[in-house]
């Protein structure tokens, strides 16, 4: 094979020049015959031919060893790392007298080490380095596409897609040259990701055929995707028994239905060896499930589960399951408590190749929630944790908002206090599961800058405890190589707080949605409060926020385990940036800060458009140092968010001002 190269599409951290230090050395490769083994041999080769280096052959002088521990005269270098068993994925990366030695027992950690010596750089070739295990925290660490392959009415080809069309399908077809879709996995594979599903969890008529007389497309996609070690995943329509094969029932106990399902999988795997498995949306927002024959979520996802079995593949049951037509009228109706209440009674009836699939928060993936309880309620189940890497509720990749800090912080939460398991320890069993924000735009990700959340994604699910901003340097030197000190630090300084400069000027303590409905981008601050979605913040003359408290509101608190079931239902102990999310307060109220609420929603805003004119201005210092045409994109982008940013900071002042009645302290214009 040959590393992939598609004209005219940015290589995101993977330009030709990040492969320097290793392309100018002499690199032996000791693999085997497997397609991982050659992807690392083409890897090496197309690095060396650019670079001036050399492909070694066993016995001559090398700079770099890259070798499995099954291979036959390893060098001294290389037995050296020779101990216990490195693990699947896992490998070994030293330097000794010269050498720098890369030990994996299978190909895929073969192919890891390769890209972390070229993350390294030169560093991986200076002074001497101890032995160190490299491992992944979790194994499955996936990626799901909400593509569609008809343009959608109303979502468009890529549902909540920000990046333009899908890398798979044009035209209601799968596209004719997949070089691209290659080129992803080999993006993917050098941040860890290992597995992709290629379609829209919203199944619609033409999607629900990839499965049976479309799965060829399915099949060309995993082609292209398996020279890197990723599996591909298949989202399921629950009702494809019915759907698709004719039968009046989708009833997960029916043998019929099990029947079905047993030979369509069974038919998926005589095509797909590798195939890793089914991505499942039931009964939510309008998806078929198994209520409508009176069963359980578990019922429905151990049907799956069992025609998986067999083949070693495994089902993701999302757990975003809550009734979409609310009263707004009825306060005890709480969506926050709804995947808590559906699942956590079901632990330990899921089979242990299903995987519960948890939204990291308990609503949306907004700007800030608290983390889900029901990743801390389910522990005789195997649970997967979902992240948003397309920006939703972030901006849309129209603003700058880097979200390693915000997924660090969930993946580093303990819920039973300090010295306890972290979320990111609960999810080992799963894995991390992100919806992709990779569309067909030359630059990936729309904006640019948007790529470091792809990137942060693969390496915190490689490596939670990794700091976002390493990662985010990380990023920068790769997909900047060789750019000044000013380029790094003009980066690093306008993406570092991004996250928090968009919780600033969006939605202020925790409330969350005050969006425009439907398409979620920009302010509207009533937008959902009286719809049948559920997302409210209760706003009065009086005060803000949502009572789940246990003592006089919807009781959500007491999903959680003690301490922090304690610490939110505390008024005097809930955290400042989660406050509105569990108490009703008067504007009047104080924060630990010492701050009023009101004013602090001033202040707030205020600051957040504030520090968005001052990232467009940082972003101008580097005219004439980056692409210019990458520079004119972000350019605009930039434009776009400080626009954004005072509508949200005007929109939200005034209705509070409104509302409130409370004038801002320090004076300044309201509208």
């Amino acid at each position: 094979m040959t590393v992939p190269h598609v004209p005219d599409v940015h290589p995101a951290w993977l330009p030709p020049e990040a492969f320097r230090a290793a392309g100018a050395r002499r690199v032996l490769v000791l693999g085997d015959d497997s397609a991982l083994a050659a992807t690392v041999r083409a890897e090496v080769a197309g690095a060396c031919e650019r670079h001036g280096g050399a492909v070694a052959a066993p016995g001559e002088a090398c700079d770099l060893v890259l070798a499995l521990s099954s291979a036959g005269d390893l060098p001294p270098a290389v037995q050296a790392l020779r101990g216990p068993e490195i693990g699947a994925e896992g490998f070994v990366l030293a330097r000794q007298d010269g050498v720098t030695a890369v030990l994996a027992d299978d190909p895929s950690g073969l192919l890891y080490g390769w890209f972390e010596v070229v993350r390294l750089g030169e560093a991986a070739f200076g002074e001497a380095r101890p032995a160190r295990a490299h491992r992944p925290a979790l194994r499955r660490r996936m990626l799901d596409h909400w593509d569609n392959i008809d343009v959608h009415p109303v979502m468009g080809q890529v549902e909540r897609g920000y990046s333009g069309g899908s890398i798979f399908w044009r035209d209601g077809a799968l596209r004719a040259d997949l070089t691209r879709v290659r080129a992803y996995g080999r993006l993917l594979a050098a941040t860890g990701v290992n597995a992709v599903a290629v379609n829209n969890v919203n199944v619609h008529a033409a999607e629900a055929r990839l499965l049976t007389d479309r799965l060829g497309e399915v099949a060309a996609i995993a082609a292209e995707l398996r020279p890197y070690g990723i599996r591909v995943h298949l989202s399921v329509n629950f009702a494809s028994p019915i759907a698709l094969g004719g039968l009046d029932s989708a009833d997960p106990l029916d043998e019929a239905v099990r029947e079905w399902w047993a030979r369509t999988t069974e038919r998926v795997y005589e095509t797909i060896p590798d195939f890793g498995g089914y991505v499942v949306k039931a009964d939510s927002e309008g998806q078929p499930g198994p209520f409508a024959y009176g069963r359980s979520h578990a019922d429905g996802a151990n049907m799956l589960a069992d025609a998986l079995a067999p083949h070693g593949g495994v089902v993701y049951w999302r757990a975003f399951v809550y009734n979409h037509r609310q009263d707004w009228r009825d306060r005890s109706t709480d969506r926050a408590r709804a995947a808590h209440d559906h699942f956590a009674p079901l632990d330990g009836q899921f089979r242990d190749n299903a995987i519960l699939q948890v939204k990291y928060g308990p609503m949306d993936f907004q700007t800030r929630e608290p983390v889900s309880p029901v990743i801390a309620a389910m522990p005789a189940t195997r649970l997967a944790v979902e992240l948003q890497v397309t920006q939703e509720y972030t901006g849309q990749q129209r603003h700058v908002c880097y979200l390693g800090p915000m997924w660090s912080e969930v993946l580093g939460f303990r819920f039973w206090g300090p010295g306890e398991r972290t979320v990111a320890d609960v999810a080992a069993g799963g894995g991390l599961v992100a919806v992709s924000n990779v569309g067909d735009d030359p630059y990936w990700t729309g904006h640019p800058l948007a790529q470091a959340n792809l990137y942060a994604f693969g390496r915190l699910a490689w490596s939670p405890e990794l700091d976002p901003a390493a990662i985010l340097d990380e990023w920068i030197g790769l997909t900047f190589p060789g750019g000044d000190g000013l380029v790094r630090d003009t980066l690093h300084e306008m993406m570092d707080g991004s996250w928090e400069t968009y919780e600033r000027y969006t939605a202020p303590l925790g409330v969350g949605f005050m969006v425009r409905p439907g398409h979620h981008y920009g302010p509207d601050v009533d937008g959902y409060e009286y719809t049948p979605w559920g997302t409210y913040h209760f706003a009065d003359r009086d005060g803000v926020g949502v009572d789940r408290t246990r003592a006089t509101g919807t009781g959500y608190t007491g999903q959680y385990p003690a301490p922090w079931s304690e610490v939110y239902e505390s008024l005097a102990e809930c955290p400042d940036e989660l406050l509105l999310f569990f108490h009703h307060v008067p504007y009047e109220h104080v924060l630990q800060s010492g701050v009023t609420v009101i004013q602090h929603i001033y202040d707030s805003h205020f600051a957040g458009a504030e520090e968005a004119a001052g990232i467009r201005l940082a972003w101008e210092k580097l005219a004439g140092s980056v692409d210019p045409a990458l520079y004119a994109r972000v350019q605009e982008r930039l434009d776009e968010q400080v626009r954004c940013a005072q509508e949200w900071r005007d929109q939200v002042n005034t209705y509070f001002l409104r509302k409130s009645g409370v004038p801002d302290a320090r004076g300044r214009q309201i509208c």
